[in-house]
């Protein structure tokens, strides 16, 4: 259990690592695939990256974008597939702390993170075709709304 009192199953974190597993291999290419479906849903979202707001090339091709999409999706599975041995989000508190930071700054409203948690869902589940599932699905969920808690818990103006 965890502090949100929402518990990660045995099952579901055997679940998360076999399809990590499966992915990590990929995860530059998954990563970029994560964000141009975010894109994709909701092209607004575009203007919450300094990187993209003035970018004159196709996102696709954008030289910042790949990285940080990357590092996005390996530091969301890397927690997922942690969570049930820590018992909660394992990103560095230092991390967690400049994320709630970043997406409060940045205007990051919960519509971003649902937009995100379904093209999450879909870039694994396009990935791992033949191990999803609805238990899979469940799992993968559960893991990312315990992420997007514990950044949301940081989403305050930074302390003077």
């Amino acid at each position: 259990m965890n502090s949100m009192g929402k518990c990660f199953t045995e099952e579901q974190e055997a679940l998360v690592v076999k399809s990590w597993n499966v992915m990590k291999k990929n995860s530059g290419e998954l990563g970029l695939k994560f964000f141009l479906k975010i894109f994709e849903i909701a092209p607004s979202a575009q203007k919450l990256f300094s990187f993209l707001r003035d970018s004159t090339v196709p996102l696709e091709q954008n030289p910042k974008l790949k990285p940080h999409a990357t590092s996005v999706f390996v530091m969301t599975c890397d927690s997922a597939v942690q969570l049930r041995k820590a018992g909660k989000v394992t990103v560095r508190e230092s991390t967690l702390k400049k994320l709630g930071a970043t997406h409060f700054r940045t205007g990051v409203a919960n519509e971003h993170f649902e937009v995100t948690k379904f093209a999450l869902l879909e870039t694994i589940k396009e990935a791992v075709p033949e191990m999803w599932s609805p238990e899979m699905k469940n799992a993968w969920a559960e893991a990312y709304d315990q992420l997007v808690d514990a950044i949301k818990s940081e989403m305050k103006p930074p302390s003077s």
